[in-house]
């Protein structure tokens, strides 16, 4: 218990976080290689998946790009500013660092329905879902504003008294667990895995755009917030990948930017501002009211 109580040092925290952030790249990319030993074997290796697997990485590399340039400084300077006015001064050990993760699986859950039912979240977050295929490369495929909403939802964790690097280290391993869960090659674990942690199976559910599958199972470590919050759907049949209106590319700028467009467009051929303003706040798909017609004779 003292151990555990034990105090930590930021800086030790962060470079733990670099440590196991680049080491997991490298698995996965192993990982990969083992994925697509699989597609060879059961004759499903093509042009078009290998196309939109270097998509991905393509992706991730504009993401990093726009996060060093200009997100990474506003993420910082956020966090560390709100962090002047924190309720509470929590000191960084083994017990708080493991609620903080719990805190940030809460906190993700919430943001990422947020990035499904609001237009201007979905603009950046329908890249990661726009790919037709569903392997652990998925997990690097990232819109450009990606970096920019975990700031506003986490903000509250800091101003709750959690050093800034204590929050990234949390958004760090929930987002790692996420990554582990894009794959076929796992099938259903034991019940009680499968009712309390997310799993590939509960993740290709939310990849899929089957009628029953939409909009579901937000969850990233704990899918117990989905039970708990109605966006639960248990795996039933074969996930069919990709958006309900699919991009049809692998040209990386077009999958990048694709969300933004459609998100430009339908605004653009929206009437009236109020309505343009709707389309940006509203979920996928939103059409204004029309007003009734008067039944009077």
């Amino acid at each position: 218990m003292e151990t555990i109580l034990t105090p930590l040092s930021p800086d030790w925290l962060y470079e733990l976080q670099t440590f196991i952030d680049d080491w997991f790249f490298v698995l996965a990319l192993g990982f990969l290689a083992f994925e697509f030993l699989r597609y060879w074997i059961f004759r499903k290796l093509s042009w078009t998946l290998v196309g939109d697997t270097l998509t991905n990485y393509v992706t991730l590399g504009l993401f990093i790009g726009i996060t060093f340039l200009v997100l990474g400084a506003f993420y910082v300077t956020a966090f560390y500013y709100v962090w002047q006015f924190a309720i509470f001064n929590i000191e960084i050990n083994w017990v708080t660092v493991l609620i903080c993760i719990v805190l940030a699986d809460l906190v993700y859950y919430w943001e990422h329905r947020f990035l499904h039912r609001v237009n201007i979240g979905w603009a950046t977050h329908s890249v990661h879902h726009s790919s037709p295929f569903f392997n652990i490369s998925v997990a690097y495929r990232f819109g450009p504003m990606d970096s920019f909403w975990p700031v506003l939802f986490h903000l509250p964790l800091v101003l709750l008294g959690f050093n800034p690097i204590v929050v990234l280290f949390a958004e760090v391993v929930v987002q790692l667990y996420q990554t582990a869960l894009h794959t076929e090659a796992v099938r259903k674990l034991p019940r009680p895995v499968e009712a309390i942690m997310n799993t590939p199976s509960h993740h290709r559910v939310h990849h899929g755009s089957n009628p029953d599958y939409l909009d579901k199972n937000y969850a990233g470590i704990f899918i117990i917030w989905d039970r708990m919050f109605g966006t639960f759907a248990e795996e039933k049949e074969k996930a069919t990948y990709g958006l309900t209106q699919p991009i049809n590319s692998v040209n990386p700028l077009v999958t990048f930017l694709h969300g933004f467009y459609r998100l430009a467009r339908d605004v653009w051929k929206m009437h009236g501002i109020l309505n343009k303003a709707g389309v940006l706040v509203n979920p996928p798909g939103w059409q204004p009211k029309r007003p009734s017609k008067s039944t009077s004779k």
